[in-house]
């Protein structure tokens, strides 16, 4: 067998089956570019769904993350660090927010979110103890704890996982008059991705997102957006939420917000939301560690120049134009996106999502499909045209033949 087939035969052996990953393994990367343990190189149009978008091996994270190395890498929250607090200023300021609660995953965040919300519903809002209601989208993607399966309409992520936390509503996406309709004295807050991910990089009608922000607001009730996949970036503008002019009550936010370094998450938002929180009542050994904050940090001072959402902009109307130009052709049936984050549905008797997804990598490109005939496309931020270019030729060439 090669080094490839050992190493995926001894995985295969060893670990849980709860992936169903490409068969490829990854040694050392660079920026927009992998190469295997026999040399091949891949260029990455996956980014680890945004945890890259600064790329593999970014000098600015990891000279950040080995200086802190070489000085404290936790404490825990029993104790005061000298880059917790700075962490958290400069987070609250990129979010135009007031104040943090770090975590590590992008689920801990999401669970902390609703934790937040419904102790501010019942301590703020007023609601009855126990009969706190969230709504949520239908084909949201928020995570993988027990609580957050209960809410998914994925079959495969809630089968045999139950029984399911109660507390939540489900309205389609994008449905302003069910979402209206599902509201009641005792909803606390609506959870929603300005974009969808999971589900195929699913963009709402114009108008929707602003639509809820003033439903919510007329109700007393929080408008949570995860921008775990969403911002930092990915979408030409550092959150989301932005390009229809809305801002939430509180941002969950995750995977770049570590640059592919360290796992960083963080609940975002005002005093008046985060206050309710007392000494004890929720924590974490490694939310807001020194390394976490001393990487994050530089990721902050990224993203304020304003330069990768620039790039993501040009780069993605780009993207968008040569994707836009597939369909109608036979093999592509709908491509749908913002910045350099695209989902292009793949037509019935061209293959399946991964059937495209490994013949994309037999020509060095990384993709990941979803849902079967949906393929998902997120460079990182550094691409470079030319390669952006490579990559979407390789795809041509997969769907010609």
């Amino acid at each position: 067998m090669s080094t490839t087939e050992d190493a995926i035969a001894s995985a295969d052996a060893h670990s849980a089956h709860n992936y169903h990953p490409l068969p490829v393994v990854v040694a050392t990367a660079e920026g927009a570019w992998m190469t295997d343990v026999e040399g091949r190189r891949y260029l990455d149009m996956l980014a680890g769904y945004s945890a890259l978008n600064f790329g593999h091996g970014n000098r600015r994270l990891i000279e950040a993350a080995k200086a802190q190395l070489e000085r404290v890498t936790l404490t825990s929250r029993a104790f005061h660090h000298d880059r917790f607090a700075e962490f958290c200023t400069r987070l609250a300021e990129l979010c135009g927010m007031e104040m943090v609660l770090p975590m590590n995953t992008g689920a801990e965040a999401v669970e902390t979110a609703v934790k937040t919300a419904r102790k501010w519903g019942y301590r703020v809002k007023g609601v009855p103890d126990g009969m706190a209601k969230i709504i949520v989208a239908s084909d949201n993607f928020h995570g993988r704890t027990t609580t957050v399966i209960s809410f998914s309409t994925d079959h495969e992520a809630r089968a045999d996982f139950g029984p399911y936390t109660p507390g939540f509503e489900i309205v389609p996406y994008g449905d302003l008059t069910a979402l209206r309709a599902a509201m009641t004295e005792n909803t606390v807050a609506v959870l929603l991705e300005p974009i969808q991910g999971e589900a195929g990089v699913l963009v709402p009608p114009p108008g929707y997102l602003p639509g809820v922000r003033e439903l919510t607001r007329e109700r007393n009730v929080l408008f949570i957006a995860d921008e775990i996949q969403s911002g930092l970036g990915r979408t030409g503008k550092t959150f989301a939420c932005e390009h229809e002019g809305v801002v939430p009550d509180m941002y969950v936010l995750g995977k770049a917000l570590g640059g592919g370094v360290v796992p960083v998450s963080a609940v975002v938002s005002s005093a008046a939301v985060l206050g309710v929180y007392r000494p004890g009542e929720h924590g974490s050994t490694f939310g807001g560690n020194p390394l976490a904050c001393a990487v994050a940090l530089e990721v902050i001072a990224m993203l304020r120049t304003g330069e990768f959402q620039q790039r993501a902009t040009e780069l993605g109307d780009h993207l968008h134009q040569e994707l836009g130009l597939l369909v109608g052709g036979g093999a592509v049936e709908s491509v749908r996106g913002r910045g350099l984050w695209a989902g292009v549905d793949i037509a019935p008797g061209h293959g399946t999502g991964r059937e495209i997804s490994e013949k994309l990598m037999d020509r060095r490109v990384l993709v990941k499909d979803t849902h079967g005939s949906t393929i998902r496309i997120a460079p990182p931020l550094v691409i470079s045209k030319e390669d952006l270019d490579w990559g979407l030729e390789q795809l041509r060439e997969v769907l010609r033949g």
